[in-house]
């Protein structure tokens, strides 16, 4: 009896894994076709200062207005005592400083006190470098870290005194390190003596920055971008290249040079949404284009600045008069052809010395420049011509990059598009923040581009869910999915970068984002990983992969499947990524078409990104709620039979050896 069952059973298992071969998605990847080069440029980054993504957030600076140079010169700092704003002070783009002198009485102080980016983060045992610029004679201070709202005994968490020594200026430092891990810290500091001190640029950094740099980077965050392994670098911007006004765009020559007398700039991002109001967001330059450089290359991605074309802004200034004229461009052209002169130019050239005695006397090799940002109409291509042609003439081998604007398609990006073919920019800047249907739609956007026209870069995308503008996981799979279409058609598409990177959690103006984080914690959002896996996983070319002789790229009858393929020279590897946007688990039939016979696939692997929430999100408080799973997996033969879950994106990835 026993037997018979177990043989009914057999024949029902096997009964069952041939309904499912029968009802199986066949996918075909063609082994022996190797196609078109991916570039190592494909997946990275694109930075700009908005959601306090720089001051307050990559950049570890700790004090707010730390030059008294914000238009309310005081905002961010409390004072107490006998305190005066001066403005003869030893840096000529930042002359403020404040004065302390006695308080006129033996039980009363003086002193100053910031509150930082929504507090000062700070942590046990981890040490803190105060520095300042300041002038006394026989005078001494008392710096302080604080709880100001403690209920105990004392608000202070740590402290030492500094003296103050010479009439000159003179850069001083002490080190504080606290005893507790507290977000929202002060910085006090008393006047401890009975005469006058003065004191500018006040400053607070943790000692382990990114490499341990003085004026460094935000440790935790510039890892989460490194994890991903990105190929391509974008900076600074975004509307911030463009200004609310011309004057307020960024300056890259404000950007660099000694980090005290680099002049605050506006930040647009402050004021452009009011019920996301920030009065407090400015620009310090602290992280300028040499440390973004520098970013680039700690990364191992290809550094992409982008320059102002003479347009300002056109969402918020339409008249004629906010722009600069095509006949008034030349200072702006030369500050394109300078910025190049500063990241490859020689050590005896103006720019060039400039970045040696920075610090980095090799160049930084920059091969990309972007010109404009989210332009449109006549009033672009027009800018853009004189840029192209001298930057064509006197540094040839540059790749200049141009923009179709700020939609994914309609009249200012048909217009545009063929603008620059005319230019003959090498690459096309696209933006798409664009709804869940439009991602499920646009699995062949590129299948049919002009194979002989300007390379793509899809500069700025982001899925965003109707009424769902948070980082949940159906938009991250839905941009995975979009990807593989991106992925297939490597030959016209060469960078990918998704926006905006950062965001404050007490500060941000738009979501959603890539990384979260607040004074002491950062998130890695579904998204970010879906960038890592595909940045993991490039591959060096693209395979052909079909289902019934067409791409499957989300098509009718492909039971909401997207899938790429690829071929990775380094690893002997065949990776194929499949996304399965249904709600339904979908069986895999995949077959490795076209190998000799002398040849297996073998060490199988899959890595599977899944939530059965599509509402799901990663949080601070639960920051590894959706995250990748690795597992192996096994092939028979040169076809891989297999199932994949619903809403789950997928890779299988085979090395090829020989039997």
């Amino acid at each position: 009896m026993n037997k018979h069952l177990t043989f009914l059973s057999a024949l029902a298992i096997a009964a069952g894994l041939n309904l499912n071969a029968q009802n199986a998605n066949r996918l075909t990847v063609q082994t022996n076709k190797i196609g078109a080069e991916i570039q190592p440029t494909m997946y990275g980054h694109f930075f700009e200062d908005i959601n306090f993504g720089a001051d307050g957030g990559l950049y570890a600076e700790l004090v707010k207005n730390r030059s008294f140079e914000f238009p309310q010169n005081l905002m961010g700092w409390d004072t107490f005592g006998n305190v005066t704003l001066q403005d003869d002070g030893p840096f000529e783009r930042n002359p403020h400083y404040v004065r302390l002198a006695a308080p006129g009485h033996p039980h009363k102080r003086t002193g100053i006190e910031n509150e930082g980016f929504f507090g000062i983060g700070i942590k046990s045992g981890e040490p803190y470098r105060f520095t300042v610029w300041a002038r006394g004679e026989n005078q001494k201070i008392r710096v302080e870290l604080i709880d100001n709202a403690s209920m105990g005994e004392t608000q202070v968490i740590t402290a030492k005194d500094l003296n103050i020594n010479s009439k000159e200026w003179k850069k001083y430092q002490v080190v504080l390190t606290p005893n507790v891990t507290f977000a929202k810290a002060h910085l006090r500091i008393f006047l401890d003596s009975p005469g006058t001190v003065d004191l500018e640029h006040v400053s607070l950094f943790p000692v382990n920055t990114w490499k341990n740099r003085e004026n460094g980077l935000r440790k935790d965050l510039v890892q989460a971008l490194a994890d991903t392994k990105p190929g391509v670098f974008r900076f600074p911007g975004g509307c911030i290249v463009e200004g609310t006004d011309i004057d307020d765009r960024y300056q890259w020559k404000n950007s660099v040079g000694p980090v005290e007398n680099r002049p605050l700039n506006s930040n647009r991002w402050e004021y452009t949404f009011p019920h996301r109001f920030y009065p407090d967001y400015f620009q310090s330059y602290g992280m300028g284009f040499f440390e973004l450089f520098l970013l680039a290359e700690d990364l191992g991605a290809e550094p992409l600045p982008v320059v102002n074309c003479g347009l300002a802004c056109q969402y918020q200034n339409n008249s004629p008069e906010a722009h600069v004229k095509v006949e008034d461009l030349g200072s702006y052209i030369q500050d394109a052809l300078d910025l190049i002169e500063f990241a490859n130019g020689d050590t005896n050239t103006k720019w060039g010395k400039l970045r040696a005695d920075m610090g980095h006397p090799d160049p930084f090799n920059l091969k990309f420049i972007g010109v404009g940002n989210e332009q449109w109409g006549p009033e672009y291509p027009e800018r853009l011509k004189p840029f192209v042609e001298a930057i064509r003439k006197a540094y040839p081998d540059i790749k200049i990059i141009g923009s179709s604007g700020p939609n994914s398609e309609g009249k200012d990006f048909d217009y545009l598009w063929p603008e620059m073919k005319k230019l003959k920019v090498d690459l096309v800047d696209e933006h798409f923040y664009r709804p869940e249907d439009w991602f499920l739609k646009s699995g062949s956007r590129y299948d049919n581009y002009d194979r002989k026209g300007p390379k793509v870069f899809a500069g700025e995308y982001a899925c965003h869910g109707r009424g769902k503008k948070w980082n949940h996981f159906h938009a991250s799979l839905l941009e995975a999915a979009f990807l593989t279409g991106v992925e297939r058609n490597a030959d016209v598409v060469h960078m990918a970068t998704y926006a905006p990177l950062l965001a404050h959690v007490e500060g941000w103006q738009w979501r959603p984002d890539l990384i979260w984080f607040d004074n002491l914690r950062s998130v890695r959002t579904c998204s970010w990983y879906v960038q890592s896996i595909y940045g993991h996983n490039a591959g060096s070319n693209v395979v052909p992969l079909t289902m019934d002789k067409k791409p499957v790229s989300g098509q009718e009858g492909q039971n909401g499947l997207f899938a790429s393929a690829v071929w990775d020279e380094p690893t002997q590897s065949y990776i194929v990524k499949v996304v399965n946007t249904s709600d339904k688990a979908q069986q895999l039939n995949v077959e490795f078409a076209g190998m000799k016979k002398s040849f297996q696939l073998t060490d199988g692997k899959c890595i599977t990104l899944h939530c059965d929430n599509p509402d799901a999100e990663n949080t601070l408080d639960e920051p590894d709620r959706i995250v990748p799973k690795e597992t192996s997996i096994g092939i028979e033969g040169n076809t891989l039979d297999t199932q994949i879950g619903p809403m789950t994106f997928a890779v299988y990835k085979f090395v090829k050896s020989k039997k």
